[in-house]
């Protein structure tokens, strides 16, 4: 071969090289997220065909002004984080986080129009903590997210939390700080608002430890005595990060409230309810005569009564056919803004990390929309996910009325959610009322999704934030 041949050989090496590394370098160098940065810096504003007010960086009403009301409280809580080992329920132990040497935490229950007061203290997680009450419609600044609401409360630190108990319903509280690890490992707990009714009240927290499928800490199955004929309520919570069935055996249910919303017109069921991570649902029944009434979780249960029998129904519940029809006084037929949030995935670098990141609308965290909305406006929204996999969605400081399912209209109870499992595939429409402004995360809660990507804003025109990401604060919000 001639030197020229030799020569011309390695120059298209090198230009293939170039084509394919060039692009790389690129791509890679693009994907680094800063290490000290805004929330209102990140992505694009997208107004959804309403007006495009201004997108504010600095100025206009800070999230910090956005506080819960002053005056006396009528519930009082402290809560201690930590790190440590701590035992379940059922014994075993675990190396995670405790909230007052336990985890579940506390129960916080409030009765409705209490103004609720909790103090966050950090003894010993260096990661830093907060605490976001999912599910409560709280005003932004009680909101709990690291770096958008709050900087991370630092070991030795601690943050005053202040909201007016104003729905009654199911909920609960967890850090919003680096969640995919100290929730997982135990910083969470169940907040229930209203008086008890009628019923016997069970609260279930589901969660799973270290493999360890849990109800209120309690692997296995657990008992609740009580005699045959005495109607229960369970309030059910799904900490973990994906869906789970569950429903009452034993006798037919009633689904009483979702998302700490009650429906209307709750029929008589012994289907399985289908609960996405980070959502509640209250079920009720009684305990039958010579049985037993029993939490079906998978691995865990809880049982009411004596000889448990039967098994979880292969049927499932569905909210977009259940219950009763009710008129809903919200214009969604004439919404002032329509956003669409289409999840997807693609090959890629993430803060220079190559892998299978998730996208919003096409792009990668953090060149993602941010919704900007007016308060007031009646907003639309159009989620549809063919990502590949399931992704319970989680807007934060709403709840949205489910219009319809892959085109199909909801003929059912009105269904209010503010955590809605959103399958590969499927496409939801869903409706809110603009009325609580600030900035708002509206992310997966699988939270290893959010840090992977899958999460982004609401953001109302003239709000910005003084709280940065990253940083000497650490903030990192997930």
């Amino acid at each position: 071969m001639s030197e020229g041949r030799r020569l011309r050989g390695k120059l298209i090496a090198l230009g293939v090289a170039l084509a394919v590394l060039v692009p790389l370098g690129y791509f890679w160098a693009t994907s680094h997220v800063p290490g000290n940065y805004s929330a209102m810096d990140m992505g694009y504003a997208d107004y959804g065909g309403g007006p495009a007010g201004m997108h504010q960086h600095h100025g206009g009403t800070s999230v910090t002004s956005l506080a819960g009301p002053a005056g006396s409280p009528s519930v009082v809580v402290m809560l201690v984080a930590r790190k440590q080992k701590f035992s379940l329920a059922s014994g075993e132990s675990v190396d995670g986080f405790t909230l007052n040497g336990t985890s579940p935490g506390p129960l916080i229950r409030a009765r409705l129009g209490d103004l609720v007061q909790v103090t966050l203290v950090n003894e010993s997680v260096s990661s830093g903590v907060t605490l976001h009450w999912h599910g409560v419609d709280v005003p932004n600044a009680e909101d709990g997210v690291a770096g958008i609401t709050q900087d991370a409360v630092p070991v030795g630190g601690q943050h005053v939390y202040r909201f007016r108990a104003s729905q009654a319903g199911t909920y609960w509280y967890h850090s919003h700080q680096v969640s995919s690890k100290e929730v997982r490992d135990g910083l969470f707990g169940p907040l229930v608002i209203g008086a008890p009714g009628a019923a016997r009240e069970v609260v279930a927290a589901i969660h799973t430890y270290d493999g360890k499928r849990t109800i209120n800490g309690h692997t296995g199955s657990a008992s609740i005595a009580l005699p045959a004929g005495t109607p229960v309520r369970v309030r059910v919570i799904n900490t973990d990060n994906s869906l789970i069935r569950t429903g009452l055996v034993g006798t037919p249910y009633k689904v009483l409230a979702v998302d700490g919303r009650d429906l209307v017109g709750p029929t008589l069921t012994t289907a399985a309810f289908p609960l996405a991570a980070g959502a509640r649902v209250d079920l009720e029944a009684s305990v039958p005569e010579g049985g037993a009434l029993r939490l079906d979780a998978g691995s865990a249960s809880l049982v009411f009564g004596t000889n448990p029998t039967g098994t979880l129904s292969a049927d499932t519940v569905d909210l977009l056919t259940y219950g009763t029809p009710s008129h809903v006084d919200l214009a969604t037929a004439r919404p002032t803004r329509t956003f669409d949030y289409r999840i997807g995935r693609r090959i890629g670098f993430l803060d220079g990390k190559p892998g299978l990141w998730w996208t919003i609308n096409g792009h990668k965290y953090p060149d993602v929309p941010m919704f900007m909305v007016s308060a007031g406006d009646i907003v639309r929204m159009r989620i549809s996910n063919t990502s590949g996999q399931s992704h319970p969605m989680h807007l934060h400081g709403h709840h949205a009325l489910v219009l319809t399912r892959n085109g199909t209209p909801s003929t059912g109870t009105p269904w209010w959610t503010d955590t809605l499992e959103v399958a590969n595939n499927e496409t939801y429409e869903i409706a809110f009322h603009a009325d609580n402004p600030g900035i708002w995360m509206d992310h997966c809660h699988n939270l290893p999704h959010a840090t992977e990507g899958l999460m982004t804003h609401l953001a109302y025109f003239g709000v910005t934030t003084p709280y940065r990401l990253g940083g000497p604060t650490s903030n990192k919000p997930e």
